[in-house]
């Protein structure tokens, strides 16, 4: 199976890939500018050596002078080897030659060399050009075919160019090293990451890693897996609090039960009394059923799992029905319910009664004989408010956070939250979420205040 390649092994090869191109670019332009001088220079050189015999020609005059031509010619290219010289009349014949041997057998045979030509003979690389000159004392045009040894242009450029992919191939392995180098360094912070989420475990969440040295890249990174690092311990902190807690509360009846059983069957009893063992055992199943029904309940509505029709809710009509239902607890306890206001919103009407029923029933517990239980509705913003307050002890403010927690007591001096069980907040707390509101509650002298928060019902 093929093994992909690292990521610093890849961002060494781009980095070594993408030098190399740079200076394959570079070298090529700097070659290109190299042949167009020496070019220029070939070109210069040619046509000085064209004006040169120009000049020579102007001077002949007379017969002798024509003689003396060839003389002045040789003295005039005396030490310029690398130069080549053919001088044709216009019937062909060849009136002046310097190192004929350095022309092609073609060019020697009268073929005419095109403008800017260049041949290669014996391992030399020439450049030549032809023109046409007029000589003053025949008035008859002069063939010239003058040719330029460029060898050591070609085998410094060669050089040049073998130095430079050798310099290419160097630079571009010195590239990879440093790239890879590089990448290694910079990935840093990513092993770091590594290597924590392979230490994390149930036990270890408490690790974190470090930001400060993190690159703006990985920061983010960082800071997203803190934070499900520490989403994670919370979780697991609040599933081991849930455990105990559990266990805790399920202990009593079930402690209950064992012990009635066994006191009903140490002796025989009459018919009478195992119907009273009995109802007392229906007693603690019903707080059992009640309780595992509730904690599946909050499950389902953590998890959106629980159906949630969009009907339109009236808040005041659902708390006076409710007030109207706890009436008789509400005369048994000296305390009066008074509702106030109007708000609609779209949800599950079962649910939101459900819950504004846990915040009513806790408080019609907790008041104070011959006060008021007020439910005040109201809409503002965009938001319908309902709000319970009753009149009693207060809560403790470093209790009053955690009351909507499951199973939660708030004080000894203050019974259960809910129904029964403490988990008659958390399931409000979790009805009014999975609607997208939100609630809390206040108390302070003597006075405690629930206030749930839901986005107002679209209107028609």
């Amino acid at each position: 199976m093929r093994v992909p390649l690292s990521l610093t092994a890849r961002l060494g090869l781009l980095f070594a890939v993408l030098t190399a191109c740079l200076l394959i670019v570079v070298g090529v332009v700097l070659g290109r500018a190299a042949e167009d001088h020496f070019r220029e220079l070939d070109e210069h050189e040619l046509s000085g050596k064209f004006s040169l015999i120009a000049k020579l020609l102007q001077r002949v005059a007379s017969a002798a002078e024509l003689e003396a031509l060839p003389q002045a010619l040789d003295d005039a290219f005396t030490g310029h080897d690398s130069v080549s010289l053919l001088m044709r009349d216009d019937e062909g014949s060849v009136i002046y030659a310097l190192n004929a041997a350095q022309f092609a057998p073609a060019q020697l045979s009268g073929e005419v060399l095109a403008d800017g030509g260049v041949w290669r003979l014996d391992g030399k690389d020439f450049v030549g050009r032809e023109v046409v000159l007029e000589m003053p004392l025949s008035s008859r045009p002069v063939r010239v075919l003058l040719g330029l040894d460029i060898s050591h242009h070609t085998r410094f450029l060669d050089e040049v160019r073998m130095r430079m992919w050798i310099g290419i191939a160097v630079a571009t392995m010195v590239a990879a090293l440093l790239g890879w180098m590089a990448a290694h360094k910079g990935l840093a912070p990513l092993r770091r990451v590594t290597e924590v989420a392979r230490r994390q475990s149930a036990d270890r969440l408490g690790e974190r890693l470090i930001e400060g040295d993190a690159p703006a890249e990985v920061r983010e990174l960082v800071e997203a897996l803190n934070g499900m690092f520490e989403r994670l311990e919370q979780s697991f902190q609040r599933l081991a609090d849930f455990s105990a807690d559990i266990a805790h509360e399920l202990r009593t009846p079930v402690s209950n039960l064992m012990t009635q059983t066994a006191v009903a069957l140490s002796r025989a009893r009459s018919t009478e009394e195992y119907r009273e063992v009995l109802g007392s055992n229906l007693e603690e199943y019903e707080r059992i059923a009640r309780m595992v029904s509730d904690m599946l309940f909050l499950a389902q509505t953590e998890n959106g799992l629980l159906p949630r029709p969009a009907e339109l809710v009236s808040l005041a009509d659902e708390a006076r029905a409710l007030a109207e239902f706890y009436d008789a607890l509400a005369e048994e306890q000296g305390v009066r319910v008074e509702v106030n206001g109007e708000a609609r919103v779209s949800g599950d009407r079962l649910m939101l009664r459900r819950a504004v029923s846990n915040l009513l029933s806790n408080a019609l517990r907790h008041a104070s004989r011959g006060t008021k239980v007020d439910i005040d509705v109201s809409a503002s913003k965009g938001e319908a408010v309902l709000r319970v307050c009753n009149a009693g002890d207060s809560i403790v403010p470093e209790q009053l956070g955690r009351i909507f927690e499951r199973f939660h007591r708030a004080g000894p001096e203050r019974h259960r939250h809910g129904e029964g069980a403490g988990l008659g907040l958390a399931i409000t707390r979790s009805i009014v979420e999975a609607h997208g509101g939100r609630v809390s509650a206040v108390s302070e002298a003597g006075r405690t205040v629930f206030e749930i928060v839901l986005p107002l019902a679209p209107v028609p």
